[in-house]
């Protein structure tokens, strides 16, 4: 299939690049920006007046929920969600069931998404067995069938022995670690932020010394051992301060923040809504314009959708009792590009913190819209609406704390390996 992509206004973080240029596609590579390579012949023409024309956006942090919770949502369904966010490559973590500790699991997951309409799907295997914290995974055997890092989802290894030696496992073949610094003590029974709000609400608190007590240990480790090491859902204003410190003392450290911690903060939990719950939970006020503004700044390395589909009997509880997640697939873009105008950062930049900066955490090809590189692109109107509702959202998950909002920003079309995953303008 030959596409023709004219009239957008092409941002590709990856070169910099910010003007208007046609894009040219075939054979599921960019073969030509800019100008008409010679003896092309478009079997489809996609018009992007009005559009910005960028690569497909990388996710770090996208629950699949199969195998083990289909309930809650299906491949297809999630699948659809990323092709109308304009996703285009994600990550997602191990926490299925069964766990992804086995090369079978793994190997049969990234079969089942190759489709042509799927997005590309990057495995985070299980660090230990069973996510028990215990006994080591086979990495190597786990890199060999698709995954691209280990972690633990938002399980904590509690003995500091195993994740000592998980580390040195690690980077002896330079495998990169995923971890959410998150002490199981200090958070133990917590719903949210140990602040005013919980207080009032009565609800038990988390509080910030969950996360840099749990980050200490990993910076040290990581300082010990030489492994890669990647801070996953960073929360607080104390914790970059701490990363930006690793980094400066030369410990190879990166991290990501999730995109509803860049713009809630605990003062929208309200009245127990249980959409607002989330894992790690909304913090005070100063603690999200402590992330916006490390975000822009590059000292937080990218941004995800922490995408977590819930169904509805687990939402449609108590605050303390409802599971926490909530759905993001769909909201990455719009929400990115809310940031960005707020804090009026060039798109160029803010685009980066969604493609190229976390294709290169996952060291894939991806984020770029070079010629020759893999045609997966996101065409969007940065104008028009998007409203978020039950029915706009393709997710099976509906739960998010955004719904009946209106956000600019909505995708036309979106291409994965050069197919029209996803035509925004038959809505």
């Amino acid at each position: 299939m030959k596409i023709h992509i004219k009239n957008g206004r092409l941002i590709d973080p990856a070169s910099k690049t910010d003007k208007p240029l046609d894009v040219f596609v075939a054979a599921g590579r960019i073969v030509g920006v800019g100008h008409t390579p010679a003896g092309f012949e478009p079997n489809s023409v996609l018009d992007a007046t009005g559009c910005i024309v960028c690569p497909g956006l990388v996710d770090l942090a996208a629950r699949l929920r199969e195998p083990g919770f289909e309930y809650r949502a299906t491949l297809e369904s999630e699948m659809a969600a990323a092709a109308a966010g304009g996703v285009t490559s994600l990550a997602c973590p191990p926490d299925t069931d069964p766990v992804l500790d086995e090369p079978g699991l793994v190997e049969m997951l990234t079969h089942r998404a190759r489709l042509p309409e799927f997005a590309h799907v990057h495995p985070v295997g299980a660090l230990t067995v069973q996510l028990e914290g215990k006994a080591l995974t086979e990495m190597a055997e786990l890199a060999e069938a698709g995954c691209v890092a280990f972690g633990q989802a938002n399980r904590a290894i509690v003995d500091t022995q195993v994740l000592l030696r998980a580390m040195m496992y690690a980077a002896t073949f330079d495998f990169p670690v995923w971890l959410q610094a998150q002490d199981p003590f200090l958070a133990r029974k917590g719903v949210a932020h140990d602040g005013e709000v919980a207080a009032r609400l009565g609800l038990v608190g988390i509080p910030v010394a969950a996360e840099t007590i749990a980050l200490a240990t990993i910076l040290h480790l990581a300082n010990e051992t030489g492994a890669r090491v990647h801070v996953t859902r960073i929360s607080s204003a104390a914790g970059v301060d701490m990363i930006a410190a690793a980094r400066a003392a030369g410990i190879e450290v990166t991290c990501d923040v999730g995109v509803h911690h860049l713009h809630l903060c605990e003062t929208d939990v309200g009245f127990f809504d249980a959409h607002a719950r989330l894992d790690p939970p909304l913090r005070a006020q100063r603690d999200r314009d402590a992330l916006r503004a490390a975000l822009a700044s590059g000292a937080i390395n990218a941004l995800c959708s922490d995408h977590t589909p819930v169904d509805d009997d687990a939402k449609q509880m108590p605050f303390d009792e409802a599971e926490p997640g909530a759905t993001g697939l769909e909201l990455l873009l719009p929400l990115t590009l809310k940031w960005a105008r707020e804090i009026k950062l060039p798109l160029v930049t803010a685009l980066a913190r969604v493609t190229s900066d976390p294709a290169r955490i996952l060291g894939i090809k991806a984020g770029s819209l070079t010629q020759g590189a893999a045609a997966d692109i996101c065409v969007f109107d940065p104008v028009a609406e998007f409203k978020v509702s039950r029915e706009n959202l393709r997710s099976q998950g509906k739960n998010t704390p955004f719904l009946g909002m209106e956000f600019p920003g909505r995708v036309r079309y979106t291409l994965i390996d050069g197919h029209l995953a996803f035509d925004g303008t038959l809505d």
